[in-house]
């Protein structure tokens, strides 16, 4: 079910990465989505700055996956588990494991070893790391996915930490706590959580555990500078508490099944985050005007909130009500104009109406998206499908060979470039662009035979 939606969160793109093992294949994704995004760079912020980090530099990604854990790849990128971001109970403790893994980076930890993943993609960082050879896409109906066949050895080859680096990490998350004065108690009761997990055989431990040795002295430590710090007793703002339990909610709800949901936020529980985490779940429940009512409450009582507004026109728009999704994602987009993944949004609602104007209108939200974030498949392939709606078959060709150079498809680069060329007026920008991408394609292809033959 969660690859096959258009939009797995609210406004969400997903890059599906298949992964084979030698027991069964397995699936997992890097999964968007701009609420949940905003909630952790508000934890992060701080704590990369404390650590002498730009946060504008250090990127952070969704793996939708029900481990614990959460690891540092590829020069300045963390990884977080959907479990881990589910299991933790308080910002306190995602706090503290952001601060770990931001240990991990500023003390170069791994950074050497893995000197080549440093300019990979994040969905290929992903497939490595797991122990598969993938290219992920942007392209289908809600996701893009390339197979990868080897089997692997995994995080624990790939992330293994030493107890001396771990020691490290954690030192430098405590330093970072104390300079962000946050308290360091949400580490520790995470390290609890996971110490009894030891005990158990290396299949049944969670990643983490495997990847980032727990000991007796680490523990120990956190404790005593719990005990000694005067950051201890600080506690989450109800502000923060409120966007997390609305982090969890969302997650839950469209991560688990409709009863679990239920069970999880009953009727009966008439919270804020419960009553969104039951609104998303009764969407996924296909009974898409119960949710649509539900939604509405929510904007009626939270008018100027842009996530409820984006739920609404989710929800219209995977019903087929296209025209009313997009005006929803319109006002999503009002209220909240810096975000590259609400235009995203928007931009998909204006291309499916399969009017001209809303495809036009689409072309200048995808360009501001591409502007910001130049990496996302899912931009240029909602860029082409925007130009193809109106006639602009080769600035659609070079949108779809710039898709296709980002996830290293370097055979279609060549030709889409090449057919964006017949079409493109010698010597103007896009064309020299499309030209660069077709020799790039050339220069790998010559290097491909050349290795194939020796």
């Amino acid at each position: 079910m969660l690859i096959t939606l258009r939009r797995l969160m609210v406004s969400m793109t997903l890059t599906a990465v298949l992964l084979s093992s030698t027991a069964e294949a397995q699936r997992l994704s890097l999964i968007r989505d701009e609420e949940v995004e905003t909630t952790i760079r508000d934890y992060a912020t701080p704590i990369f700055r404390a650590a002498g980090l730009d946060p504008e530099a250090v990127r952070i990604h969704i793996v939708r996956d029900t481990a614990l854990n959460a690891f540092v790849a590829g020069g300045q990128r963390i990884f977080l588990h959907t479990g881990l971001l589910m299991e933790a109970e308080t910002p306190n403790q995602l706090i503290g494991i952001i601060a770990h893994e931001t240990g991990h980076i500023s003390g170069g930890h791994l950074a050497r070893s893995h000197e080549a993943l440093r300019d990979a993609t994040a969905a290929t960082i992903l497939a490595v790391v797991l122990g598969g050879i993938a290219a992920a896409a942007g392209g289908g109906p809600g996701a893009g996915a390339v197979i990868a066949g080897a089997p692997a050895a995994g995080h624990s080859v790939f992330l293994r930490y030493t107890r001396t680096q771990e020691g490290a990490a954690d030192q430098a998350a405590l330093k970072i706590l104390d300079q962000t004065g946050h308290s360091a108690r949400g580490l520790l009761q995470f390290i609890q959580k996971l110490g009894d997990q030891e005990l158990l055989v290396s299949a049944s431990q969670d990643p983490y555990v495997r990847t980032h040795p727990l000991t007796r002295d680490r523990a120990q430590s956190l404790r005593t500078h719990v005990e000694r710090s005067p950051n201890s007793a600080t506690l989450d703002s109800p502000q923060r508490l409120a966007k997390h339990a609305r982090m969890r909610a969302k997650l839950h709800a469209f991560l688990e099944g409709y009863a679990i949901t239920l069970r999880r936020y009953p009727k009966s529980d008439t919270s804020l985050p419960a009553r969104y985490a039951r609104a998303i779940a009764t969407h996924r429940h296909r009974r898409s005007d119960d949710a649509v009512r539900m939604t509405e409450a929510l904007i009626a009582a939270f008018p100027k909130d842009p996530y409820f507004w984006e739920l609404k026109g989710q929800i219209l728009v995977e019903s087929g009500k296209v025209e009313p999704g997009m005006h929803a994602y319109a006002e999503a987009v009002k209220l909240h104009p810096k975000s590259t993944l609400l235009r995203l949004g928007l931009a998909q609602a204006q291309v499916e109406t399969q009017q001209p104007e809303a495809a036009r209108a689409a072309i200048a939200n995808l360009e501001i998206a591409r502007q910001r974030e130049p990496e996302d498949p899912a931009v240029w392939r909602w860029l082409a499908a925007a130009h193809g709606a109106v006639g602009e078959d080769a600035l659609a060709a070079l949108a779809t060979a710039e898709r296709y150079a980002l996830i290293n498809r370097w055979r279609e680069a060549g030709g889409q470039a090449r057919r964006a060329l017949k079409g493109l007026s010698s010597g103007t920008p896009s064309w020299r662009r499309a030209s660069d991408i077709a020799q790039v394609a050339e220069q790998k292809a010559r290097k491909k035979d050349g290795s194939v033959r020796r």
